[in-house]
């Protein structure tokens, strides 16, 4: 059973309402680079979302992508971006966000687990990236209300995750809760964090 994260976001309230959370890695994926990633949730307008991410650790050890146009791109779970799954509490349907330090950015719909949809985000996240020598904080605004059915009003259920990879080519999984005994973000008991929206 998966554990359960509940929080109510009210319209009058939401902008004040900020969550923070923290990530584990899975333990089939150790990291000595990554030592702790923190995320900030907030509802900033009604179908408006800012989460920001926060890795610190060794960053020598870390491979992080150089920046590039703000463009739709595949396949940037291969390097070194945080996640968002989104779904309505109750529906098999969900989406999926990835943001990338680059800039770049993807974002997918599904019909049941793992069942892509044909489906095109119109308004492009805002992604905003800083790199210290201390950690990497990754800024992202998503219009939630373009998703291709509402979620306005409805309880929600979030999944959030990252994947780090290390100069060495190998990949650590980061997420709120990992539900098996091997990495899978798609799985509906990772998303975890549940928002009344009411």
């Amino acid at each position: 059973m998966k554990p359960i994260i509940t929080k109510s976001l009210s319209s009058s309230t939401a902008h004040s309402k900020m969550i923070n959370k923290n990530l584990t890695c899975h333990t089939g994926t150790p990291s000595n680079a990554s030592q702790n990633i923190t995320v900030t949730l907030d509802f900033l307008t009604e179908g408006t979302l800012r989460l920001s991410y926060k890795l610190t650790g060794d960053l020598t050890q870390i491979r992080v992508p150089k920046a590039q146009n703000s463009n739709a791109v595949d396949g940037l779970w291969q390097h070194t971006c945080f996640e968002l799954f989104i779904a309505v509490e109750g529906e098999a349907n969900y989406h999926e966000f990835n943001f990338s330090p680059s800039g770049q950015w993807a974002a997918y719909a599904f019909s049941d687990y793992r069942v892509i949809s044909e489906w095109t985000l119109n308004q492009k996240p805002t992604i905003t990236f800083v790199q210290t020598k201390e950690y990497l904080n990754l800024v992202v605004v998503i219009p939630v209300n373009d998703l291709d059915q509402s979620i306005a009003g409805k309880p929600i259920e979030l999944g959030i995750t990252a994947v780090i990879e290390a100069n060495d080519g190998s990949h650590s999984y980061w997420a709120l809760h990992h539900p098996l005994t091997h990495p899978d973000f798609h799985h509906r008991e990772g998303f975890i964090l549940s928002l009344n929206q009411g």
